[in-house]
């Protein structure tokens, strides 16, 4: 029976079918406002102490790396001469584009592609080390996230992880009351994540971690520590 020309498309419908060729990474993690405020805003979190944080976060790490999230490419000029090369994963459009334009400065080889932290393109143990820096706190599902870094990190290897956490009674309880809106405004962004567990979870061995208080003007905020460290792929 012949369908008439006027009849809806499904998706319009609201009917779900599979997915479109074009239905990749990319298509489902646009956040096209906030990308666009993060990408011309976070200089100035470096120039606040985000830069050492970065360096503190990359030194001494050497071979191939991948880093999930990359953002615009803030950790690329951090990244030290022993790195071979680096893949980097980032799903949102925009900043991937700006994260594009950073790889060609930075002093090691980075390819940046478009792939989600949940579902990354690498073979079993074919990494040294792995990278997260203010990421964790915004992926879909942080336990996949972790699970597929153990898995492309070699047996040995190491994650270096640089993330924001919940505070302590009075910030976490801060954190719960406005992630909500917190998460619409920031692009998935969690405020009340706990990342160290997950790490944990997920089969990693912390071997060094320290915190850093949250400030603002120099004031100390009651919301969430940053914590920089590494750990090790059992």
């Amino acid at each position: 029976m012949a369908t008439s020309r006027r009849e809806k498309p499904l998706r319009q419908r609201g009917v779900r079918t599979s997915p479109r060729m074009d239905d990749g990474p990319a298509a489902r993690s646009r956040h096209p406002v906030f990308a666009r405020c993060y990408s011309a805003l976070a200089p100035l979190g470096e120039l606040a102490g985000g830069a050492s944080l970065r360096a503190e976060l990359l030194a001494g790490l050497s071979g191939v790396v991948v880093e999930v999230g990359a953002g615009s490419g803030l950790n690329f000029a951090h990244y030290p001469k022993g790195v071979t090369s680096v893949i980097a994963v980032e799903p949102e459009p925009h900043l991937r584009h700006v994260a594009v334009r950073a790889a060609g400065r930075a002093p090691v080889p980075i390819s940046v592609r478009d792939a989600r932290a949940e579902s990354l393109p690498l073979a079993d143990g074919s990494v040294e080390a792995g990278v997260t820096a203010l990421v964790l706190c915004s992926v879909d599902d942080p336990g996949s996230a972790l699970g597929e870094l153990h898995r492309v990190i070699k047996v040995g290897g190491e994650l270096r992880f640089y993330e924001h956490i919940r505070g302590g009674r009075l910030g976490g309880a801060l954190q719960d009351t406005v992630d909500p809106a917190w998460s619409l405004l920031a692009g998935g962004c969690h405020l009340n994540r706990d990342t160290q567990a997950e790490m944990v979870n997920a089969g990693f061995v912390i071997t060094q971690l320290r915190r850093v208080p949250t400030r603002l003007i120099g004031v100390r905020l009651p919301g969430p520590a940053v914590i920089v460290g590494r750990a090790r792929r059992s």
